[in-house]
């Protein structure tokens, strides 16, 4: 998918659910795409392998945040709507939806029910 594409699918995403800011589905692209690298799941991989569960994400979403914006992260992601790991959820749903992430069938919404509690994790130091 063109950055533009991109683009238009996070507008009409908003349009339809505004609870995130549209830099709260960029940041989200980028932690998945670095997750996936990080656990050598990126590239060519067979789908399987390559497949990053809700806690993976809201693990590798958090230190990806903590990378971005330091002592800042958890603000940046409050002022985009992202206060708990359900929230990061949603927002993979969104993205689902609108063909821009895929999922298995075994992926539910409830994978990123409480995997830990985000503010304490962001703001740990």
């Amino acid at each position: 998918m063109n950055e533009k594409d991109f683009e238009k699918a996070i507008e009409s995403i908003v349009e339809r659910d505004s609870r995130f800011a549209p830099a709260a589905y960029v940041f989200i692209s980028g932690a998945l795409t670095e997750t996936a690298r990080r656990l050598g799941r990126s590239g060519k991989s067979p789908v399987k392998r390559r497949h990053i569960s809700g806690q993976e994400l809201s693990e590798g979403a958090a230190d990806f945040a903590e990378e971005q914006f330091g002592a800042l992260a958890y603000s940046v992601l409050r002022e985009w709507g992202v206060k708990t790991t359900r929230d990061i959820g949603d927002i993979v749903f969104n993205l689902i939806d609108v063909g821009i992430f895929s999922k298995t069938e075994d992926d539910s919404i409830a994978d990123f029910d409480n995997v830990f509690d985000l503010r304490s994790r962001l703001l740990k130091k």
